[in-house]
């Protein structure tokens, strides 16, 4: 999601609006924001200031709450990061949201699936214990499934991973996002995947779906 200061200018869904702005971008997802701008005709670096925010890489921090503390500071126009730091800027009423790809229409079918979430390991490791990486999928599912039947089961784990404030929103996010609680891989997505790494030249041609993908597994990604 893309979140702006309440009180920066912009309609919702404007990619453009986000010219002349400071964005908070973590390292990570930095060059899929920068290829999104390119997307909209926008330069990075140029028509939108990418910014790093120091100490926010921590393995006990969270970008998003980090970003919205920063946006609430006036140290940034905006930032680029997940629901949690969307939901905090809202309720404290210092952001909204400009745009969320996976909602906000077609204008950003591009872009939307550049990335996804996703349990990554060897050819190897499947090869040598292919039961191990199948009880880890079973996992998740299962994990998805429970979240399904019931959301609030998230502010467990919410409140051992999140400061207070944040906690207690944890439940209301996951079931917000339910519909996006998918284990399956989807071969628009994997197409999406390779035209990013291909246009920031990771790659010189689209890697296939079977070669991407540990098909051996897909009959474990149904609910």
């Amino acid at each position: 999601m893309v979140v702006l200061g309440s009180n920066v200018p912009g309609e919702r869904g404007d990619a453009i609006a986000l010219k002349g702005l400071r964005i908070a971008v973590a390292p990570g997802p930095s060059p899929v924001f920068r290829q999104f701008l390119i997307e909209f005709g926008l330069e990075p670096d140029r028509d939108v200031q990418i910014i790093d925010l120091p100490h926010s890489e921590g393995a006990d921090v969270n970008f998003g709450m980090f970003a919205a503390r920063a946006l609430d500071g006036g140290l940034i126009d905006g930032f680029f990061a997940n629901a949690m730091g969307a939901e905090i800027s809202i309720r404290r009423g210092i952001g909204r949201i400009l745009i969320d790809v996976r909602r906000d229409g077609d204008s950003f079918y591009t872009v939307r699936h550049f990335t996804f979430a996703a349990l990554i390991t060897t050819d190897d490791l499947i090869a040598r214990s292919p039961a191990q990486v199948a009880s880890i999928v079973r996992a998740i599912v299962k994990v998805q499934k429970a979240l399904r039947a019931n959301p609030a089961r998230a502010a467990d784990v919410g409140k051992r991973r999140f400061p207070s404030d944040a906690a207690e929103r944890i439940a209301s996010l996951v079931e917000r996002d339910l519909p996006f609680y998918d284990p399956r891989i989807s071969e628009e997505s994997v197409a999406g995947v390779n035209r990013l790494a291909q246009s920031l030249g990771l790659l010189t041609a689209p890697v296939p779906y079977g070669q991407m993908v540990a098909e051996t597994f897909r009959d474990l990604w149904t609910f």
